[in-house]
């Protein structure tokens, strides 16, 4: 295994690494959440909800696999966290990361409008938005692994011209589609079972990889 992945895997899912500011960070995480479902149960509309619930369960699905990747191939998960965190949750996941990836779905319905229609140069407003913030949270990323924080281990996930879009189209992208797929659902069950099923796919792969055959990630 890589420098990187060995370093990830130290201290994995150890309490005794959590820090106080894991504290106030939950009880923000918290108070948007709770905010929301106020708002939500007053206008009937839960889009900010579902949006949030989404991107963070293909989130969860995404370092699943990536899992996955580290444990089949022996070597490196598509990408490592090895830096310093208050909680390693994965090889690909900290605690700070989880807290982002929770409240990015709300932060991206926000950003909507309430005019259905609206385009921006000629591109539907909710594809726009999800352009724009993948293209920000993959410049984000490539700032990390320029830092360090963030390591990318094989030469097709890579800041080369290949490497950035593949990581545009499955490290990102797909996130705001999900969610996007999610909000145009007309019937409230459709999008409740939608949400559970994400969940359900990756919480099955976790604990076969991690329960049934004993893979640590």
């Amino acid at each position: 295994m890589t420098e990187a992945t060995l370093q990830a895997l130290d201290g994995l899912r150890d309490l005794s690494m959590v820090k106080w500011y894991v504290i106030p960070l939950l009880a923000i995480v918290f108070y948007i959440y709770t905010k929301e479902i106020k708002l939500a149960r007053q206008s009937g509309d839960w889009g900010a909800i579902y949006a949030g619930a989404t991107i963070f369960g293909l989130d969860f699905f995404n370092e699943t696999w990536n899992g996955w990747v580290m444990v089949l191939s022996g070597r490196s998960a598509l990408w490592t966290a090895p830096g310093d965190t208050a909680l390693r949750t994965m090889v690909g996941w900290n605690i700070e990361i989880m807290f982002m990836f929770s409240i990015l779905g709300i932060l991206f319905y926000h950003a909507l409008s309430e005019q259905k229609d609206r385009k921006y140069f000629g591109i539907p407003e909710m594809w726009f938005f999800a352009i724009g913030y993948t293209v920000l949270c993959v410049f984000i990323e490539v700032l990390l692994n320029i830092g360090g924080a963030l390591v990318w281990e094989y030469a097709f996930w890579n800041r080369s011209f290949g490497g950035i879009w593949l990581i545009l189209l499955f490290g990102y992208f797909h996130f705001f589609t999900g969610a996007i797929w999610v909000l145009k659902m007309k019937h409230k069950r459709q999008k409740i079972t939608a949400i559970v099923s994400i969940y359900g796919i990756t919480i099955a792969m976790n604990i076969f990889g991690m329960g049934i055959m004993g893979w640590v990630y």
